[in-house]
């Protein structure tokens, strides 16, 4: 039996490299960023056809070392020494930007699109490091790692920037071939990115940023400038700024125990349940994701009391340990199996790896238990209300919880499907409401809002189908239900 496999596996592998082979010969002069990317797509696929069974035995999974997540309180407390210019000019920031915004019914790069006064998630990342850069006099500079479908409209963008004071790089991350479900061989029949051959390809997750970003020879340009660690983040987690007390902890490390990756994580609530966590694994400290979790285990790695933390996806990463863990092809990422199905209802796999499970091959690699407020991601429109509202002010560029807010916790907001495009949910508001009291919003159905509207406590509003509701101006709605005809009830 496992003869037999491994011949079919040795066959699915040939086929493979005849159809690359075949994709490539469709282009005169394949280009350098093309074999490159064949070469990694070559070494995933065979990696998947390698994987047996889950990736982790659940008997072997251990609670990280006390001393392996730190409380970031304990880290702040070492305070900031006078030259914290002399590490921020050892520092690079780079943003995860290859997303688009089609969750949110918008046109080209998510980072494009306005989230607080006008201002664009890219806006509001040169403002922070332009703020940085201004007040400590020093050259932090700004990466953006894009994909092929963010490249074009992003690099157009970046031309009103030219006279901020942060310089700004960008590299591309691979593009692979989608393969077929069943036969595992590509869709694409040449390397255009046109047509129906556009459904052929996909950026391979960011756990592609470590080959991409060393390709690129960017890497090798920022060592040389004496540049030493990244700190990565998704570009639309508007909480993920510059902390100088977790770069200060960095830099500051005696040589001989110097830690290569930190990853920030944050208390786990009933709304992160899916999120991955660290956990011990055969010795080193290992990012867990719910795919690989046995469905026997799926309730206990959801329960906020066996894993109480959760990755934020803020990651300071050594530059040299990149470099060296590429030369020596040590980078070892789980494959995360994406199934998709296409417009057409053909059915493919994408194969991914995400950039914090490489956490495992970093020496003395540490977990910060960060507040929530380094946690804001935007991911949809119930998101992008609570970073519009007056729960945050705005200042270079950086959102800080109002201080009139009594609790630390964001309310919990669900926003109904005629919401869900940006451009329909800024047309049912003539203001953002004023959000300071509210602990719990949902709407649902076609409702709209007038200028000054308060919400405090729980407020559900529930337009049934064929019914609309407008909350008049200057409305205050405190624990309420508001129902079809507009009756407003106690709650």
């Amino acid at each position: 039996m496992a003869q037999f496999q491994e011949m079919m596996r040795q066959q699915l592998e040939s086929s493979m490299d005849a159809e690359l082979e075949k994709l490539v010969n469709t282009v005169t002069g394949a280009d350098r960023d093309v074999c490159m990317n064949f070469k990694g797509f070559k070494n995933l696929f065979h990696r998947f056809l390698q994987v047996k069974g889950p990736s982790v035995e659940w008997i072997k999974i251990k609670r990280p070392p006390e001393d392996s997540i730190q409380p970031y309180d304990k880290i702040a407390a070492r305070g900031l020494p006078d030259g914290v210019a002399a590490s921020l000019n050892k520092l690079v920031v780079v943003k995860l930007n290859g997303g688009l915004g089609t969750s949110m019914g918008c046109k080209g790069p998510k980072s494009l699109i306005s989230v607080r006064n006008e201002n664009t998630f890219l806006d509001l990342t040169v403002q922070q490091i332009e703020h940085l850069n201004k007040t400590y006099n020093t050259d932090v500079p700004l990466v953006l790692m894009n994909s092929f479908n963010t490249d074009e409209d992003t690099k157009k963008i970046l031309q009103k920037y030219t006279h901020h004071r942060v310089k700004i790089h960008t590299f591309n991350q691979s593009r692979y071939p989608r393969i077929h479900k069943e036969s595992l061989l590509p869709v694409a029949a040449n390397l255009s990115m046109t047509g129906q051959n556009a459904d052929g390809w996909y950026p391979p997750g960011h756990g592609d940023i470590y080959a991409s970003f060393y390709n690129s020879g960017l890497l090798d340009k920022l060592i040389a400038q004496g540049k030493e660690y990244i700190f990565v983040s998704n570009i639309d987690n508007l909480g993920a700024t510059v902390d100088l007390h977790i770069l200060h902890h960095l830099v500051s490390q005696p040589n001989g125990k110097r830690c290569e990756f930190v990853m920030e994580v944050t208390d786990k609530t009933r709304a992160d349940v899916k999120g991955g966590t660290l956990i011990q694994y055969e010795g080193k400290l290992r990012l867990l994701e719910i795919a690989q979790v046995p469905k026997a285990h799926v309730d206990e790695f959801k329960s906020v009391s066996k894993f109480k933390i959760f990755n934020t996806n803020n990651l300071w990463i050594s530059l040299t340990a990149i470099k060296r863990l590429q030369e020596q092809n040590a980078m070892d990422m789980e494959i995360i199996v994406n199934p998709k199905t296409l417009d057409g209802g053909l059915n493919v796999v994408q194969l991914e790896t995400a950039v914090g499970a490489a956490i495992k091959c970093f020496d003395n690699a540490m977990g910060i238990n960060v507040p929530r407020s380094r946690f804001l991601p935007v991911k949809t429109t119930s998101d992008l209300l609570l970073v519009m509202s007056n729960l945050y002010s705005l200042e270079a560029g950086s959102l800080t919880m109002s201080p009139k807010r009594e609790f630390p916790t964001t309310p919990h907001v669900k926003l109904g499907s005629s919401f869900t495009k940006v451009q329909e949910y800024l047309t049912r508001f003539e203001s953002i409401p004023d959000m300071l009291e509210l602990d719990h919003l949902t709407v649902s159905g076609d409702v709209t809002f007038g200028k000054n509207v308060s919400l405090k406590g729980t407020v559900i509003i529930i337009a049934n189908h064929g019914d609309r509701i407008d909350i008049p101006a200057g409305s205050m709605l405190e624990n309420k239900i508001v129902s079809g005809n507009l009756r407003i009830l106690d709650h």
